[in-house]
């Protein structure tokens, strides 16, 4: 006799389920169970992870969902058809809209349309005769009582009541383990979990805990001996009901954007062509025009016509508005999205596989990204919402998952630890610290190794860490139905207003194949905009994306030289090391550029080799002539995950739809599981066409590596554009860049200080905010020699809100304030925007140096009625303007920068007394030397491919000093190199192709000698 788990909850029950829902499947399996019930609390969030798995290890898994009732009884829903799935998806959605994110609100009364579920009702402490009649008068399929034994002292008692209740009502009885985790020694995990729900520690949840650990998925003997013979069977009952699987979730594109008279595949080829002659005034060749007709056919063969032009045309509002866009992808850089203006990357110049986001083997919509500046996102997002209505159009979401420091707080807490300890132990994590570091900061805080407690800790982190803590949205993935979304997912409120997503992130819906479009936000594409209008401004004619010249030898010679800070992509520490090796000279060297500094290429060995061939060290080699046509314009080295996949197409005899489920496959690991399925077809398909046993091992490694982590060409290509556009702006507008990169923060890699540091080295002049001149973005001016000056804007203003900033700008535009009165007056400005502008020194042209500017602000006083604009008598003051220092302190402290000396400048005598080198001196210091340098920390960098190797920048008043620090020195010297502001280092120079870095040896906190200044560096994987 086997057994069906009927009700179950997986840890997308946040804080009631203790295990992941592959735990539960697999360990039901495992056991011999006929079928697995994941029904998780108002939600259907895990059930695909469940199904995936479930398919797998074919493991027959139901569709469920269960809801608890304020008396304290629940009712469980399971899907027997699609019909009574949409029932429970629309329920969910009813329940979780109808309150605020991350809580429901059901009502008894909302279950009387619910026709099509099978039910089971669990009671709950008691069992209330009243509860039990409203459930007999559902107008359920099927109705059960649920029985669950967990060895309570009451159980038998409760069997025999609900057994009456049964024959009373004449509804039959059926066990349930309502199991909370897969295995007993989940149980503490479950005990902490429900503490953190409650708000309080695992000593105290009393019976709002479990009495014993008896809900795990339970062997069949322990069941066998626990219910019943025909409570068991029934479960097999139950189970045999249900048909339903998620395969067969369809789902429909939106049909409006067809015109009537029209078929879908009529209208995309009506726009496409009518995109050629935009695209190819002078006329288009047969190569393009033969790729153009095998991509319409394969669209319409696999029915994505739709998709396509849902796409096409949330490109065409976004460009109507004046909206730069630009769509990413193989099947964005695909001929026919180039047609219909989704992408500017003519797929001429790049070599594109179409099958990476569509192949007649994956029966699945393919995947088109497109950036939106990220200021104007929101009005394309709002035309979705307004076009399809929030019924259709809603955005994927996004689990936000257990970090080790969030881990210790919740487990800290509810382990009754004293909250002062957590906190420190919680800080004393870094971001780039895993799960086994809390052991070793616990004994740095005392706590002996074998303590219990501090044991209990560790252990209880480790297993929490990944768990997913609850949904946010994601950044930009909308999901666009023909028919409501909640037949098809829950939708649920998002945290922000006016916003809802689905329960399902991207991977699911890949996992389904659910249409997604991602509109995603760009900052650079914000920066360039704005860049280009004050260019044009400044010129006094339109100058747009298409008037940058193309392949422009000064941007190379700039990029080559390494000089990129700011440069959309190739702004990192890596970058800027990289791009004097690579030396990029022409646009697919960009392309190359950007996709090389990636996990993939890295993990796989392939930046060293690429740079040897690149440079004529090494020469190019190729096993076959079939291989030199793949891998010849990266020098014979894979370094696209396309590359990959025609790799396992040319030398293994893989179709282009079984090489993409290979990357998918590597994609999804951790998720389903790894490339066994494909490694001896790999194999055996190499061996077969001549390769060599070791060639064979060398590609699948690759392929082991690109799967996961490889960078496409098609996302490279498009973003190469926006490093070429970037960085000419930088190279011959280097004041509309910065200013256009300073007006759409934050983005990219660099805080405002590092902006307007290295602009000002590059002959950049920058002007104080002024109320008289500023507008809320940075501006340009005539300068003096002819050459636009950057204009503080008071978004610089750390504090000041963008409303009063604007009643500034309006108040002005009639006739300039005559005083701080005249301004407070005027702008009718509050007292603290008044203080903000005088600490920024944007009342200096108003009142004279920072100390007077606050005291007229201090002295605003607003009059009553007829009195009210009128100044009040000016006082006799007599103030000192602030030291040099003190000013530096108040400019970090207001705009995050100084326009007057580095603080470094100031503190060089004393750093010259230590031997310090300044970072200009270090091209002159020869290699292998012993140096010594400082610096402001601006940035610390762990990348998860650099084998605990932590990257360091410093900055002084000439430049900035990189350092490698290596991991016995990290852990040698964590506090120091982890805490400092100012740091001095002792350590060897290292150069290579004038590349230098420092290897650090010594490492001393010198924040102490900034006095009052506070800087913060930006830290991060």
């Amino acid at each position: 006799m086997s057994y069906a788990e009927l009700v179950c909850c997986s840890n997308f029950s946040f804080q009631y389920g203790a295990s992941h829902p592959f735990e539960l499947v697999t360990r039901a399996q495992e056991l011999g169970y006929a079928a697995l019930a994941i029904a998780d609390e108002c939600s259907l969030a895990g059930i695909v992870r469940a199904h995936e798995v479930a398919e797998k290890v074919g493991l027959k898994l139901i569709v469920g969902s269960q809801f608890r009732f304020a008396e304290g009884d629940r009712i469980v829903l399971l899907a027997p058809d699609h019909d009574a799935y949409s029932q429970i998806s629309a329920l969910i959605t009813q329940a979780r809209r109808a309150s605020k994110k991350g809580t429901y609100k059901i009502a008894r009364d909302d279950f009387a349309a619910v026709d099509r579920c099978i039910g089971l009702w669990l009671p709950g402490r008691t069992i209330e005769d009243d509860q039990a009649q409203w459930f007999a008068s559902l107008n359920l399929l099927r109705s059960y009582l649920a029985f669950s034994h967990h060895l309570a002292q009451n159980s038998d008692q409760r069997l025999e009541q609900m057994l009456g209740i049964s024959a009373a009502l004449g509804i039959p009885p059926v066990a349930v383990g309502d199991a909370h985790y897969h295995a007993r020694a989940r149980r503490r995990l479950h005990d902490v979990l429900t503490a953190v729900r409650l708000k309080t520690s695992v000593e105290r949840i009393g019976r709002a805990g479990f009495a014993n650990g008896e809900r795990h998925l339970r062997p069949l003997a322990t069941l066998r001996k626990l219910y019943p013979p025909e409570l068991i069977e029934r479960t097999q009952e139950v189970a045999a009901l249900c048909s339903f699987s998620l395969k067969e979730l369809h789902h429909e594109y939106p049909y409006e954007l067809v015109p009537e008279g029209r078929t879908p595949s009529e209208h995309l080829r009506t726009l496409t062509e009518a995109g050629i002659h935009r695209r190819w005034p002078e006329g288009v060749t047969d190569a393009v025009l033969s790729q153009i007709e095998r991509e319409l056919v394969l669209i319409a063969e696999m029915k994505y016509e739709h998709y396509f032009l849902t796409v096409a045309d949330i490109v065409a509002y976004a460009r109507s508005q004046g909206i730069l866009c630009q769509g990413r992808g193989s099947a964005a850089n695909s001929a026919v999205c180039y047609a219909l203006g989704v992408t500017e990357v003519d797929p001429a110049r790049v070599s594109m596989l179409f099958e990476r986001f569509i192949s007649r083997e994956r029966a699945e919509p393919p995947d088109i990204d497109v950036d939106f500046e990220r200021q104007r996102r929101e009005e394309v997002i709002q035309y979705i919402y307004k076009k399809y209505s929030r019924d259709r159009a809603a955005l994927a979401a996004t689990v936000i998952r257990y970090q080790p420091k969030m881990a210790v707080r919740d487990v800290g807490k509810a382990l009754g630890f004293p909250l002062d300890v957590v906190d420190v132990l919680a800080k004393s994590l870094y971001w780039f610290d895993g799960k086994a570091a809390v052991g070793e900061q616990l004994v740095k805080l005392g706590f002996k190794r074998n303590s219990k407690l501090a044991q209990h800790l560790v252990a209880l982190v480790q297993e929490l860490v990944g768990f997913p803590r609850h949904l946010s949205q994601h950044v930009g993935g909308f999901v666009i139905s023909q028919h409501p979304l909640h037949t098809l997912v829950p939708v649920e409120n998002a945290a922000m207003p006016d916003r809802t997503i689905i329960q399902w992130d991207k991977e699911d819906l890949e996992a389904l194949g659910l249409l997604k479009v991602d509109c995603l936000a760009l900052g650079m594409l914000s920066a360039i905009r704005r860049a280009l209008d004050m260019v044009g401004k400044y010129r006094g004619q339109d100058f747009r994306m298409q008037d940058v010249p193309a392949e422009d030898p000064a941007t190379y010679d700039m990029l080559c030289r390494g000089e990129s800070t700011g440069v959309f992509q190739v702004e990192s520490r890596a970058q800027m090391s990289m791009l004097p090796r690579l030396k990029p000279r022409c646009y697919y060297d960009l392309v190359i550029e950007v996709a090389i500094i990636r996990p993939g290429p890295i993990q796989g060995g392939m930046v060293h080799p690429f740079l040897r061939r690149r440079q004529g060290i090494e020469k190019a080699e190729y096993p076959s002539p079939d291989l030199e046509r793949v891998l010849s314009r990266t020098l014979g080295v894979p370094l696209f995950q396309e590359q990959v996949m025609q790799i396992a197409m040319v030398a293994a005899g893989f179709s282009a739809g079984e090489a993409d489920m290979v990357r998918r496959s590597m994609a999804a690991w951790q998720r389903r599981g790894g490339l066994d399925q494909f490694e001896e077809k790999l194999r055996k398909g190499m061996l077969a066409r001549g390769y060599t046993p070791e060639f064979a091992e060398r590609i699948f490694k690759q392929v082991l590596g690109f799967g996961s982590y490889g960078f496409p060409e098609s996302h490279s290509a498009s973003f190469a554009l926006l490093v070429y556009v970037s960085a000419w702006l930088k190279c011959h507008e280097p004041a509309a860049f910065v200013a256009g990169v300073l007006n759409s923060l934050p983005m990219g890699f660099y805080a405002p200080a590092q902006l307007v540091a290295d602009a000002r080295r590059n002959g950049v002049t920058f002007r104080d905010p002024d109320v008289l001149r500023s507008d809320w973005d940075c501006t340009l001016e005539p300068g003096q020699d002819g050459k636009p000056e950057v204009r503080l804007g008071f978004r610089m203003i750390g504090g000041l809100a963008e409303a009063q900033a604007q009643a500034i700008v309006a108040s002005r535009m009639d006739r300039s304030f005559a005083s701080v009165d005249d301004l407070a007056h005027r702008a009718s400005l509050n007292k603290r925007s008044l203080d903000l502008l005088a600490k920024a020194k944007a009342l200096q042209s108003l009142s004279g140096h920072r100390r007077l500017a606050r005291w007229d602000a201090r002295g605003v006083e607003k009059l009553p009625g007829m009195l009210a604009g009128l100044s009040a008598p000016d006082a006799v003051i007599d103030l000192l303007p602030p030291t040099e220092a003190q000013d530096i302190v108040e400019d970090y402290h207001s705009l995050g920068l100084t326009l007057g000396r580095h603080p470094l400048s100031l503190l060089r005598t004393r750093l010259d007394r230590i031997r310090v080198r300044r970072a200009s001196d270090l091209p002159a210091v020869a290699d292998k030397s012993r140096v010594r340098v400082a610096g402001l920390v601006t940035h610390r960098q762990r990348p998860e491919t650099a084998s605990g190797v932590l990257f360091v920048s410093l900055e002084d008043e000439t430049g900035t000093a990189n350092l490698i620090v290596w991991p016995k020195v990290l852990e040698q010297q964590r506090v120091p190199i982890l805490g400092a502001s100012l740091m001095v280092v002792e350590g060897q120079l290292q150069s290579e192709q004038g590349v230098i870095h420092i290897i650090a040896h010594k490492v001393r906190d010198y924040t102490a000698w900034l006095g009052q200044l506070a800087v913060s560096s930006r830290d991060f994987r």
